[in-house]
């Protein structure tokens, strides 16, 4: 008797924490789900713990200083909107839908992170327009699949609003549900951010995060009636997880304003046109990278004092040789981390403040080992041991673990394949 063909679905709940399953085990669709799924609640993210470094890591099984896509925006300083690491090109070496396409498999990608201009099958990437001279519609199509995104927009492109949320959410699920109905992919990955929405605009235990987790309810009961419908379940390997996991916080360090102040950054009009240092946020973590090697003393004695009087907002201080040594990547000087209830940001406008209207509730970014901060990885379907736990995993273990499940090698990884959850051949 021939083997049946092993496919894969993977959908990321960004920003959905092990606190955030848990409570929603009473929802519907996670019930379903989570009825003989394997897994584990204690999931580290990696360092920093943003969605396109946590993601990349996800398809590599890398951490960020060797996968290189170590924050999601990049260092542009003079840009009052920096451009992100939205192109495959940014990441080093392999992916799973690399080696999956390497094998003939067909692939899909619904806003998964850091897949534009990717050779992926079915491409919607996650970009946006970030130039006065485009449009979306332009943007997306010029870096993804162009007839199979004109398909979904003329089919579903009423569902959105801009990026706003529960919107984009709604469009990203109708689009898989068609593609899954349509096209039948080998490997699908799908990005959902209404949690992470709703907790950076609300907190992270707003009702607004608990509606959110309600909709993924809805959303993950359709995708397992298609599965079924489509006669896929059996064949699939159905996996949910999550990136990280946020804080809440109040206030906002703005360590340029500082470096501003000792002549270390010059502005014309408002803007930064040059450093010799400069501070590049990860909201609960920040990047300090140093031009002037000369003023490497200096910064570090600064840093220090703000972080030993205990009252800035900043927890810890870490060399770019620790930071390498966490993940992160291994060109700043330094890395530094906030206290809870702190974030950063890249302005100049003033050291620390409260947050104001419209600004962050919740924040990501911090140290993944952080107490009750952990994410979380399931799994079911063929070749996955039912209602198997493991107590404690790694964001890099999932790549090389999902790779193995699909018979595919990303080669040299910081993470392992977690064969408890594996069938015995």
């Amino acid at each position: 008797m021939n083997k049946r063909k092993r496919r894969m679905l993977i959908l990321s709940l960004d920003a959905v924490g092990s606190r955030d399953i848990e409570k929603a085990k009473d929802l519907p669709g996670f019930a379903r789900f989570f009825e003989g799924a394997a897994g584990c609640m204690a999931v580290d993210s990696v360092y920093p713990s943003i969605t396109y470094p946590a993601h990349t890591t996800i398809v590599t099984g890398r951490y960020p200083c060797h996968h290189g896509v170590v924050n999601n925006t990049k260092i542009q300083p003079g840009r009052k909107s920096p451009d992100w690491f939205w192109q495959r090109k940014y990441i080093r070496g392999t992916t799973l839908y690399d080696e999956a396409r390497s094998a003939g498999m067909t692939t899909a990608a619904l806003l998964w992170p850091v897949t534009a201009k990717a050779k992926i099958t079915y491409n919607v990437p996650e970009i946006f327009a970030n130039r006065p001279w485009t449009n979306q519609i332009l943007t997306s199509l010029a870096n993804g699949t162009p007839m199979y995104q004109f398909h979904l927009n003329q089919k579903f492109g009423h569902l959105r609003n801009g990026i706003r949320e529960p919107e984009l959410d709604n469009f990203t699920h109708a689009s898989l549900i068609y593609t899954l109905e349509t096209y039948r992919p080998d490997l699908t990955l799908v990005h959902f951010t209404d949690v992470d929405s709703q907790k950076h605009d609300y907190g992270t235990e707003s009702p607004q995060v608990r509606a959110a987790m309600e909709r993924h309810s809805h959303r993950l009961m359709e995708i397992q009636d298609t599965l079924e419908r489509l006669d896929m379940d059996k064949e699939t390997v159905f996996v949910l997880l999550g990136d990280h996991s946020q804080k809440d916080v109040s206030e906002i360090i703005c360590l340029n304003a500082l470096f501003l102040e000792k002549g270390w950054i010059s502005q014309r009009r408002g803007k930064i046109r040059d450093w010799r240092v400069y501070s590049k946020g990860c909201d609960g973590s920040a990047y300090i990278y140093i031009r002037d090697k000369q003023l490497y003393p200096e910064v570090y004695e600064l840093l220090k004092k703000l972080r030993d009087e205990k009252r800035w907002g900043i927890e810890a201080l870490y060399t770019g040789k620790s930071a390498v040594r966490m993940g992160a990547d291994g060109a700043c000087a330094f890395m530094v981390e906030a206290a809870d209830g702190y974030f950063f940001r890249d302005d100049t406008e003033t050291f620390t403040r409260l947050t104001r209207g419209g600004e962050h509730k919740g924040c990501h970014g911090y140290r993944p080992e952080k107490t009750g901060y952990q994410t979380f990885f399931a799994l079911k379907g063929p070749g996955i041991r039912e209602n198997q736990a493991v107590e404690k995993m790694n964001l890099a273990d999932e790549g090389p673990t999902l790779a193995a499940l699909l018979g595919l090698d990303l080669g040299i990884t910081d993470g392992k394949v977690i064969r408890a959850f594996l069938e015995k051949e």
